[in-house]
């Protein structure tokens, strides 16, 4: 007998939805691994001789690598349609620069680990994030499957900052926090060569979509980019924070990372509502959260203990805001056929503003905290006329039925 059309779409959701659980089990993994070494790679840089200038240049330059070889990356998985053996070698790579730190004794060897984890980051993200989209529709729509998905991602980035806190704090050694993140990297890689055997296919798991598309990129895609670079290029990367509150003995060794921790679990709880709000209210709620998030420059570089945790947290609100909605927004944009080359060429851009965004803030702080809050504040307030065109442009909740 014919399974009724309700209830082959009630089974569909939930094939759609697992295999969105099956990516956030292994994305929990991923960040825990490499997030547990993110918390402490500013502190850790500055033992191994590292400058401010320094850790702003290698941070922004794994940023820079990490999000402009997406381009190459999405056009690859598009021509090819090969999206899991690329987001595999991702994956792969990136796994295996995180516990290799334990084995460097000077900041350039260090520095190339952490290029080479960003560079695996973006030969895997592409695919990955089109995979994800594919269930959008199925869901319930693409805020909540990438807010699900962020949660999933960030609550593993409070669990490895937590690890590696512990392990400073007890035992004080870097190379045994950067060695035990061996573990959660073999976990992720096992759910991952899983989640392939489960799902061959996930381009089949998006079925109705529109059939009529134009060839070239909207052009609210394009002023949402520009919006998007200024915000990559007014946020600080957490490690030049690290730095600034081991620097500055604002926090010890072991609270710079529960104050990762702390970011990291404002990103992933707000996620899921942020989400759900953006598949309703659109652009509108990123334009509010962008105005809050300015906040963390004054925060954590002005602030004492309490109000630099604070800042820490605001800092998690806004990352986690913009790495869930960037492609929730890209991805109803654009053709399915186009998604790889989407995400890689907005992310790309972002990149590109990223590292120049870090370099920029490294060097004033070098000169003048009070400059490098200047520039974070200015950048990501000139970001807001550009989502304010694309809000009043774009009607995101209805953008699945429309070009």
């Amino acid at each position: 007998m014919e399974p009724s059309k309700s209830t082959f779409s009630v089974r569909e959701s939930r094939i759609a939805f697992r295999f969105v659980l099956m990516i956030g089990v292994l994305s929990f993994f991923a960040d825990f691994t490499y997030e547990g070494a993110r918390s402490i790679l500013g502190p850790y840089l500055a033992l191994l001789g590292a400058s401010a200038t320094i850790v702003g240049i290698v941070t922004g330059f794994g940023e820079l690598l990490g999000y402009g070889l997406r381009l190459v990356s999405g056009r690859a998985a598009d021509a090819t349609g090969r999206f899991w053996p690329i987001a595999i070698f991702g994956y792969v790579v990136q796994m295996a620069s995180v516990p290799a730190l334990a084995l460097t004794a000077s900041w350039p060897a260090a520095a190339a680990l952490i290029i080479l984890e960003r560079v695996g980051k973006a030969i895997r993200n592409p695919p990955r994030d089109v995979m994800l989209s594919h269930a959008g529709k199925k869901v319930g729509g693409y805020g909540w499957v990438f807010g699900v998905h962020e949660a999933m991602d960030q609550f593993g980035a409070l669990f490895g900052p937590l690890l590696v806190a512990g392990i400073l704090a007890h035992r004080g050694s870097y190379s045994l926090a950067f060695a035990v993140l061996l573990v959660p990297a073999l976990i992720n890689l096992g759910f991952l060569f899983l989640a392939r055997i489960l799902y061959p296919r996930p381009q089949d798991l998006e079925t109705g979509a529109p059939t009529q598309w134009s060839d070239k990129l909207p052009r609210v895609y394009w002023i949402y980019l520009a919006g998007a670079a200024l915000v990559a290029a007014g946020f600080a990367d957490y490690p030049l924070i690290a730095y600034h509150f081991s620097k500055s003995h604002i926090l010890p060794g072991q609270w710079i990372a529960i104050g990762y921790a702390i970011a990291m679990a404002v990103s992933g709880t707000g996620s899921l509502l942020f989400g759900r709000l953006f598949d309703r209210y659109g652009f509108k709620m990123l334009i509010v959260l962008t105005l809050i998030s300015t906040l963390f420059a004054p925060l954590v570089f002005l602030g004492g203990f309490w109000v630099a945790l604070l800042g820490a947290a605001v800092w998690g609100l806004g990352m986690g805001v913009h790495e869930s909605m960037i492609p929730a927004a890209v991805a109803p944009m654009v053709s399915p056929s186009r998604r790889a080359s989407a995400f890689g060429l907005f992310t790309a851009g972002y990149g590109v503003a990223w590292f120049a965004g870090s370099a920029a803030i490294g060097i004033l702080y070098d000169r003048s905290v009070f400059a490098a809050i200047v520039f974070c504040i200015i950048a990501e307030l000139a970001s807001i006329p550009f989502f304010l065109w694309v809000s009043q442009r774009h009607d995101h909740v209805d953008a699945s039925t429309k070009q």
